[in-house]
């Protein structure tokens, strides 16, 4: 089993998915669509035959059940990966054995990943990591989910003994730039209950999530030669800091964890003559994200008061904290819970620090907690992940998928 995952996701990491924000079709780059070709294809070989993928590279499949009267229950991946930093021309290695000290990605570049810097890999010693060489990123977030559950697909279809309801696949475009879910179509899907193998470290199993917004801030200054500028520029980089200063140090991501909420300025573009601000909004309790979003309009009424109207604000909610809707089914998550103790992980629940797709599906009639891959550093070059964990997970999936038909 950890063979079969290991060598799909190694393959998978050649695929170049990296979402662009800046294209508004779905999918947002062609990569995406190519590696959707490429999974439906694998999926009709174990015998899907309604493994396809839509105009938008929605893929979608299902193993057939060999038991009546059983819920439908689906497990999603995505198919891309973040902007932060490239996703092309991945080159992996695999570290056995891990010996717990730093990781020497590049020996050329002088890229290593410090324990100092990532404690959580102690957790991983006497295992086989798979990591970068420092110059993008891995690709784990979510190639190694997808590569899961058709590993555990495979497993299931390879050993019909194990009793099983039907079970659905969905792999979806453009999850880390909040469009995951926009086009996918739940009642298709029919699924009852889902899972999102879209976590972190080995246990994770998280039911909560973040409530997000994300803002735009433009400001328009006033460009005049620096040296007749007295009473006249209004330096837009400038009333940039101003706003940046609104917001404590105290209440962004660097400084919080686990329900701590925050603002974070993810992008600072401009010149004098204008400038723009990205921000987005995080926390997990529903109230307190109302109250994180009037603040900062009443930064902005009050800066605007000073510049003559000279700043505005965009603001969209993103998504919602799925607790909402999967607490009054929560049996799906105490069926993943037990699933885990029974093939020997140590549950870890905790909230997410950030979203998934399951985030907005569980709005849209689909309850779908997420589930670890087994990954740790998601977004860098520093990405890595246990192939041991990678195992877990395939494990889970097909452990899961069995206990539903006990149920």
């Amino acid at each position: 089993m950890r063979n079969k995952v290991v060598e799909r996701f190694l393959k998978y990491v050649t695929f170049d998915t990296t979402a662009d924000p800046k294209n508004e079709n779905c999918p947002s780059s062609k990569g995406q669509r190519v590696f959707a070709n490429h999974l439906v294809e694998e999926l009709k070989l174990l015998g899907l035959v309604d493994a396809h993928v839509d105009e938008n590279s929605y893929v979608m499949a299902t193993l057939k059940g060999n038991t009546q009267g059983i819920d439908t229950i689906g497990f999603i991946s995505h198919l891309d990966t973040a902007p932060d930093i490239t996703g092309k021309d991945v080159n992996p290695k695999i570290i056995e054995n891990y010996d717990g000290k730093d990781i020497i990605l590049n020996k050329d570049l002088n890229i290593t990943t410090y324990v100092k810097d990532y404690p959580e890999l102690a957790k991983f010693i006497g295992q086989d990591l798979i990591v970068t060489d420092g110059t993008t990123l891995l690709g784990a977030d979510d190639k190694a989910g997808v590569a899961e559950i058709i590993t555990a697909i495979e497993f299931l279809v390879n050993h019909p003994e194990i009793k099983h309801g039907d079970i659905k696949v969905g792999f979806t475009p453009d999850e880390e730039i909040g469009r995951g879910a926009d086009l996918f179509d739940v009642e298709k899907f029919g699924a009852k209950y889902a899972y999102t193998i879209d976590g972190g470290i080995l246990g994770e199993l998280q039911y909560e999530n973040f409530n997000a917004a994300g803002a735009t801030i433009k400001i328009q200054g006033r460009n005049v030669h620096p040296g007749s500028a007295k009473n006249k520029m209004i330096n837009a980089l400038h009333v940039a800091c101003e706003i940046s200063e609104q917001f404590p140090k105290s209440e962004r991501p660097e400084t919080t964890e686990q329900y701590e909420g925050f603002y974070h300025l993810d992008e600072i573009n401009g010149n004098v003559e204008e400038a723009s601000m990205e921000y987005i909004i995080r926390d997990h309790d529903r109230d307190k994200f109302e109250q994180r979003k009037v603040y900062m309009r009443q930064v902005v009424e009050k800066l605007n008061e000073e510049y003559n109207g000279r700043i505005t604000l965009e603001l969209n909610d993103s998504y919602y904290n799925m607790k909402e809707k999967v607490e009054p089914v929560k049996f799906i998550v105490d069926i993943a819970k037990e699933a885990m103790e029974e093939v020997g992980i140590e549950p870890l629940i905790i909230p997410i620090r950030g979203g998934t797709d399951g985030a907005r599906l569980s709005f849209e009639g689909l309850p779908c907690p997420n589930i670890f891959t087994g990954g740790l550093n998601f977004h860098s070059k520093n990405e890595c992940i246990s192939t041991n964990s990678m195992e877990k997970c395939v494990q889970l999936i097909v452990k899961i998928a069995e206990n539903y038909s006990k149920k």
